[in-house]
């Protein structure tokens, strides 16, 4: 599948009907989705025939993405029901097979590198602080081959000193920078359209013995 062939699918997927500001949730637009997972594909050969999970899935846009990349098997795992209700409608409307639990990340109950792949678009942390190094963590725990987060330019530092020094990860590397256009959803929001920059980033987390659920 070409690049623009992927993002002009994404871009027809639902997106959130009554997002929460608690959970911090932003569509995942189909610019970034589409080279976000075309790069993780086509660079380093980590979505096809691959296990992936979508780590605070929202409305399933990455995980929808990696599915149409042909990987082998896909879930979304999200705390909000509505949010995998539109996910699911996604998959429906795209004929693409995905599964889907409703969990906290903090709180899944998966133990070792059972995932070959995680990709996410986790809280920017400006809500709850924290919240986007909990998702990491958690996805280093998880994953066996790589996980590909979208952060802060700002925390750029901050991530990688945590990834390596606390994080267990083997490598931490900066992909790319991208604009994240974030769209006047919630009250206190004073322009129309908002422009953060954006790192993506791929994690190689160190290897470890044993695998579960």
């Amino acid at each position: 599948m070409k690049l623009k062939q992927l993002e002009g699918l994404l871009g027809d997927l639902q997106q959130f009907h009554n997002p929460k500001v608690e959970l911090e949730q932003y569509p995942t637009g189909p610019h970034i989705a589409s080279r976000m997972l075309y790069t993780a594909d086509f660079s380093f050969g980590d979505v096809s025939n691959k296990v992936v999970a979508d780590f605070g899935c929202g409305c399933g846009t990455l995980g929808i993405a990696a599915a149409l990349l042909d990987a082998e098997y896909v879930i979304g795992v999200d705390i909000d029901a509505e949010s995998l209700e539109t996910a699911s409608a996604n998959a429906g409307d795209l004929e693409v097979n995905l599964d889907f639990v409703q969990c906290n990340i903090g709180t899944l109950r998966w133990r070792g590198q059972i995932i070959d792949t995680v990709v996410m678009n986790p809280p920017f942390g400006t809500r709850r602080k924290g919240a986007d190094m909990d998702f990491l963590q958690r996805a280093l725990e998880i994953a066996s081959g790589a996980v590909y987060s979208l952060h802060k330019t700002t925390t750029r530092e901050h991530i990688k000193r945590a990834a390596i020094r606390e994080y267990n990860a083997a490598s931490a590397e900066v992909i790319c920078e991208l604009r994240y256009d974030v769209p006047q959803m919630y009250k206190f929001h004073k322009k129309k359209d908002v422009d953060i920059a954006v790192d993506l980033w791929r994690f190689v987390p160190q290897k470890n013995e044993g695998k579960g659920i």
